[in-house]
């Protein structure tokens, strides 16, 4: 029974872990029960509530799903043929025991790292965690599925297309967008690096 309450605890206010965040040391208090078994419910709780509705809320997009996201990037942001915004953050945490320098990362913290790909909207449609902290993200989206799946092109991205307007430019790729962390490949886009050029060199836009 004391158990089953916990259960319930980890998921429900109040307090609520998952809700409100209280620490694993005063819901293991509240309960009489070690810490660790607390941390083993959350996780379990939280495994279970992914399992049940990731396919709700966070499908993996199909082709038809990327159309509508470059639709929504070529009317809100005038860019062709996006399929959306990849970043990661890392995400602090105490590191495990024993694990040596692979949650340690530049900001000189211990984190998981979180990729992500958003839409026009800012809406998250994929999304991975766990990555080392010690990991750049350009070595985050190598080690992940979603990485593993735009390089065998296995992501079902919508084929490419002529421009209207750049039709000199022949068929384009449908392309996600990052920063100068992620490499160029067909599927991805970053910026120009800019190195080397004079001050007298104009840029892209002009200034």
């Amino acid at each position: 029974m004391k158990h089953s309450a916990l259960y319930k605890e980890a998921l429900y206010p109040p307090p609520g872990y998952l809700a409100t965040g209280d620490s694993y040391r005063t819901i293991a208090f509240s309960y009489r029960v070690g810490h660790a078994t607390v941390a083993v419910i959350v996780k379990e709780v939280a495994g279970a509530i992914w399992t049940a509705l990731v396919e709700e809320t966070m499908p993996v997009p199909q082709m038809e799903d990327w159309r509508a996201i470059a639709a929504g990037f070529q009317e809100r942001w005038d860019f062709p043929n996006c399929v959306g915004a990849i970043d990661g953050k890392h995400v602090v945490i105490q590191a495990p025991a024993n694990s040596g320098s692979l949650y340690f990362n530049y900001k000189s913290t211990h984190s998981l790292v979180l990729l992500a790909v958003v839409d026009a909207e800012y809406l998250f449609r994929v999304v991975d965690v766990g990555g080392f902290g010690r990991s750049s993200d350009s070595g985050s989206l190598r080690n992940s599925a979603f990485g593993e799946s735009l390089r065998d092109g296995s992501l079902q991205l919508p084929p490419d297309i002529v421009i209207p307007g750049a039709e000199r430019l022949g068929l384009l790729p449908h392309v996600f967008v990052g920063d100068d962390a992620f490499p160029l490949l067909d599927n991805l886009l970053r910026p120009f690096p800019g190195r080397h050029l004079s001050c007298t060199t104009p840029s892209a836009g002009g200034r």
